[in-house]
């Protein structure tokens, strides 16, 4: 077994690539490719070159770590982190020329306290339109841009730019957003009022950046759609991963066998089963409907039984499969397999979750 492909997830940039371009398309607007989660699980700092390449003028992170690793890796276009639950490094941020959001009067305090006060750090004003999930809620906006604009007089801060979220991101329905975007401008009139000249206004992500143009603003940020993921499911994009995986194990079994722990499938006639060596351990989710498959060339062969930890079991019917034969288990549209989209309707869930839950023990290839 030692000698057979290790599971692999195949990180496909040609396909970010021109992702970018669809999302060009649609925008006047500058675009942040936004990486975190190590870019959808399919590898930050390959999906931000790819993205910068292919026209993104901005990243964005979760997190300073994150983006403190773009910049080492040679990465020069603005960087925006929005959300530090540990707390930001001001120093740190300065350093690596990293953009700050900033969501309260306590966060803007703490950001203040701990970075240096001769050096002024940028700094993006979020604000809450409509998810009460983070960013200044309205009837804080007045404590909340009064601080920023005098931390700015002190040459603490730059407040360079605003953002916000589109609540309802799975729907391509922009009346269900209006609401988000006129607290958006309303935040902007109020900011400007306050001596704080924003240069760079962002609320969209992905869906937005497809489905509403008065939510562009200056930027739209999109992540999802780099990798193929359209949430709205309105616009079609390129698959950018496939995972395969060696068949490890291949039997003749009987009708009437048990299939995996606790029989939860049975065979109702003589067929060939093979053993794939992925399993919820590594982002195979464990509730899946009958329909799951994966394939094999033009080839689908149906997973039967339970998800173990580190296996999961497919009915090849007639075909006995050999030892070693590559199983792709989801792959771009475009190529036959199954896709990420059809995982996500198989296990009751989104793509991102698919994607995003490929475990470390699957070996990662770019492309």
């Amino acid at each position: 077994m030692s000698d057979l492909m290790p599971p692999t997830l195949h990180t496909i940039t040609s396909a970010v690539a021109k992702n970018v371009a669809v999302v060009r398309e649609h925008t006047a607007a500058m675009l942040m490719a936004v990486v975190k989660a190590d870019g959808y699980g399919h590898g930050m700092v390959s999906i931000a070159r790819t993205a910068v390449a292919a026209g993104a003028q901005w990243l964005g992170t979760t997190g300073l770590d994150e983006a403190i690793q773009l910049r080492e890796a040679g990465l020069n276009v603005p960087i925006l982190s929005w959300l530090n639950p540990s707390g930001v490094d001001a120093a740190a941020a300065l350093r690596h020329r990293i953009d700050i959001a900033v969501g309260s009067v306590d966060e803007l305090d703490a950001l203040l306290g701990s970075g240096p006060s001769s050096s002024a750090l940028n700094v993006h004003l979020h604000v809450d339109t409509g998810m009460s999930r983070e960013g200044g809620a309205l009837s804080q906006w007045g404590d909340f841009f009064g601080s920023a604009s005098r931390a700015q007089q002190r040459e603490r801060i730059h407040v360079v730019g605003l953002m916000g979220h589109l609540p309802y991101v799975d729907e391509g329905a922009p009346d269900r957003n209006s609401a988000a975007v006129a607290l958006m401008r309303q935040a902007r009139q109020r900011a400007l009022r306050a001596e704080l000249p924003i240069g760079v206004t962002h609320l969209a992500a992905t869906s937005g950046a497809f489905t509403y143009p008065s939510s562009h603003f200056d930027m739209v940020r999109v992540g999802a759609g780099l990798v193929g993921i359209d949430p709205t499911q309105t616009t079609p994009l390129y698959g950018a991963s496939r995972l395969t995986a060696p068949v490890v194990h291949s039997a003749k079994i009987p009708a009437n066998a048990p299939v995996g722990y606790g029989g939860a499938h049975v065979t109702n006639q003589e067929t060939c089963v093979s053993v794939i060596p992925l399993g919820y351990a590594d982002g195979i989710p464990r509730e899946l409907s009958p329909d799951a498959c994966v394939a094999i060339g033009a080839h689908r062969y149906s997973v039967i039984g339970r998800v173990s930890m580190d296996q999961i079991i497919i009915d090849t019917g007639a075909d006995y499969l050999p030892l070693g034969a590559t199983v792709t288990v989801f792959g771009p549209a475009d190529e036959g397999a199954p896709t990420i989209h059809d995982w996500a309707g198989w296990a009751g869930t989104i793509p991102h979750t698919i994607v995003t839950g490929i475990g470390q023990r699957v070996h990662r290839r770019i492309e």
